[in-house]
Order: structure tokens, then sequence, then C-alpha cells
């Protein structure tokens, strides 16, 4: 039974962002049965989410990619451009979706499979309100195989545009920014770099804010481009 009595300051407010009806009342249901998460609204096209963001201010979209006017990716991006923009919580097929990388660099907090297990999506919701990236390491080696496959074209210059951009950093922030390219956690990346926790988080917020990112994935996906990922910290 959900406890409808939690601290209104903890809930989640969620707006479900899909064409399809049916997934839009799965996500309904399935949202509402946890105690902590508020849908308070949908949209049927990535052209109505500005409106009902700037309505009902949640914290999460959950936002689909294909949508037959305004495609998710679009619709990310300018969300991301707000001056307080909601998390984005990207839904998609993965493995039939060459565009979900596109999406985690306009500012994504991360993504959930539509088949992934209800009480995974929950969490997912959760983790991005949170700050975090509902993005595990598995699956972020996956895409950054994939666009590995898409080809070497361009390489270069953008290798070299990335590698400027590290360089702003100093050499404790950089290697705290190339664990996080490699998936570590803040505990695992205290434990490898012999530093505590806050520390963690302080060196972060300051990638953050040095090299004008949105989140951990984005510093991973940058620390993928300057060719650091493949390189143990």
């Amino acid at each position: 039974m959900p406890d409808q009595t939690a601290d209104p300051a903890a809930r989640v407010t969620v707006l479900l962002v899909d064409d399809d009806p049916l997934v839009r009342a799965g996500l309904r249901l399935m949202l509402g049965g946890a105690g902590d998460i508020d849908v308070v609204g949908e949209a049927a096209d990535g052209s109505e989410v500005q409106a009902l963001v700037a309505a009902h201010a949640p914290d999460v979209v959950l936002m689909d990619i294909r949508m037959p006017r305004l495609d998710g990716l679009a619709a990310t991006e300018a969300l991301r451009r707000r001056a307080e923009p909601p998390e984005v919580l990207v839904l998609t097929t993965f493995h039939t979706d060459e565009h979900v990388l596109r999406a985690l660099r306009a500012g994504a907090a991360g993504f959930v499979l539509k088949d992934t297990p209800p009480r995974d999506i929950v969490e997912a919701v959760r983790k991005v309100a949170a700050g975090e990236p509902a993005l595990s390491p598995a699956v972020l080696q996956q895409l950054i195989a994939q666009v590995s496959a898409a080809g070497t074209e361009g390489r270069g210059p953008a290798r070299e545009r990335a590698r400027g951009r590290l360089a702003a950093l100093g050499d404790r922030e950089r290697e705290v920014a190339v664990a996080v390219g490699h998936g570590r956690s803040n505990a695992e990346i205290a434990a490898e770099l012999y530093m505590s926790v806050p520390t963690v988080k302080t060196h972060v917020s300051r990638i953050l804010t040095k090299l004008d990112l949105n989140n951990r994935v984005q510093i991973a996906l940058l620390v993928h481009d300057a060719g650091e990922s493949a390189r143990e910290s």
C-alpha cells in the first residue's frame, strides 16, 4: 500500500511523454504505485512538453524518443536549455535506436528500456530526481561501442577538442573525471583515489561547473571523446 503520508518535499513529480496512450497508462499505473512519486501530467508529443513543464514544474520528464511531430531528442535539447530544467529520463528500445547518445549529450540523465521491470523504472526515476545518472557502466560501454562502430571520421579534431576541455581541470579533478568515465560510483572513486565521498562529490560539482556540463553522463562521454575511457585511472 503506497505511503500517502510521505513528506511532500521528498516526493518526486513526473511528466509522462509518449505518443502511445497505452504506454502512458501503464507508466501512470506503475509510478502511481510508488508512495513517493506523483504523475502531474501527460503529453503525446514533444511539442506539448514546454507548456506542461511551465505549468507543472515536474522534477523528472519521462521522455519517449520516437514521436510524430517533435521527437524526444529535440524536446530534451529544448528542455535542458531552460533556466531551471527538469531531469530527463529517456524511454527507448535501445538496441534499435541509434539516437540515445544524442539525448545523453543533450543533458538527459539516463534512459530506461520500455521492457524494463517496473521496480527498476521506479528506481531510475528516483535516481535522476536525486541528481544521479540512471545509466549502468555496462550500458555506457555499449553506447560507446555503438558510437565507435559508426566510424572514425572527424575523430581527430573531436578528440583534440575534448582533450582541450579536460585540460582545464586540475590533476585531481581530471582523475575523478576519468573515473566517472569508467562508470565508477562516488564510493568506488573515493576508495580508488583515497579520498572521502564528500570530497568526490565536490570534485564532480567543480568538474560540471568548469566544463559547463549537465551531469555525470556528459562527463563520461567527454572522457570517451578524449580517448581516456580506454585507460585505467
